[in-house]
């Protein structure tokens, strides 16, 4: 047995004293986390990640608040659009707590504060918006939601991190209406294609036959420059030889025609007027005349 002195005794008081105080008065707080300190019941301080010192027997730890990001279970709530249609939309939030002594001392139940609050963001946005809208123009729709949600619950110490529109359900009358607006808007479409195709088809036909009509046009007119040119040509030789010069040119034809005549096939017997033989004569008489 050991025998302590008043004065060991109180010695090892204050030495079990000081390593109480020790032990109360440091405080090691992890990265993930801030705690929040009270002295007599009254917020003193948040404590920040690290070692720190806090006054023993007065101060205390009052809460531990993680300052990780969360995510609020996903909920749905029902809505309805401008145009009448109930629609319900499932949604999700993810926020972290910037600043725990709002969140600790200005609202209870943080998460369904937040659910809350959400519910009548979105139901107060999508009551301004058609079924279609909502439908293709849900990242605004979410960007708005996100900003609400900011401003309301700034004074609860939370940073709103993102917000997410999981997805938009019909009933279904309303999903057998939209299918038959989809199919008779298809319908609309193809009859219109078809008609457009219908309308090409007349005006590229009819271009074709302006195509072919100036063609004979150009070829009609060439043939006329030709037989102009031809005639002007006779005429300039007429004046240039006398008249001696068209009647052979006629007693030429008229031999040719005769010639074409007979090169007929199989056995064929050809009539010839009186007048075809005069023909040869002048011919043969004119050429000799030109010889």
């Amino acid at each position: 047995m050991f025998d302590l002195s008043g004065g060991d005794t109180v010695f090892l008081a204050l030495a079990a004293l000081l390593i109480l105080a020790v032990f109360l008065g440091v405080r090691i707080v992890p990265q993930s986390e801030k705690h929040v300190v009270e002295r007599f019941g009254r917020l003193r301080a948040v404590l920040g990640p690290g070692i720190n010192i806090i006054v023993p027997f007065i101060d205390r730890v009052a809460h531990r608040v993680s300052v990780l990001e969360r995510q609020l279970p996903s909920t749905k709530q029902d809505a309805i659009t401008a145009d009448n249609v109930l629609v319900q939309v499932e949604t999700s939030v993810f926020y972290r707590i910037t600043e725990p002594e709002k969140t600790v001392y200005r609202i209870r139940d943080i998460d369904g504060a937040i659910a809350t609050t959400v519910t009548g963001i979105v139901r107060a946005e999508i009551g301004k918006m058609e079924l279609d809208q909502v439908q293709s123009n849900r990242s605004g729709l979410i960007h708005t939601i996100q900003e609400n949600l900011a401003s309301v619950v700034d004074d609860w110490g939370i940073e709103v991190t993102r917000a997410e529109i999981l997805d938009v359900n019909l009933d279904e009358a309303t999903r057998a209406a939209m299918l038959q607006q989809l199919n008779a808007e298809r319908a609309r479409r193809a009859q219109v294609t078809e008609a457009e195709g219908r309308k090409r088809a007349v005006e590229l036909s009819a271009d074709a036959d302006l195509y072919a009509a100036e063609q004979q046009a150009k070829a009609k007119r060439i043939t006329a420059e030709a037989e102009a040119y031809a005639t002007s040509v006779i005429a300039e030789a007429i004046a240039r030889n006398g008249l001696e010069a068209a009647q052979y040119q006629v007693a030429l034809r008229q031999v040719e025609a005769l010639t074409e005549v007979g090169k007929g096939a199989g056995k064929q017997t050809v009539l010839l007027p009186a007048a075809a033989l005069d023909a040869f004569t002048d011919a043969f008489g004119l050429l000799k005349g030109r010889m």
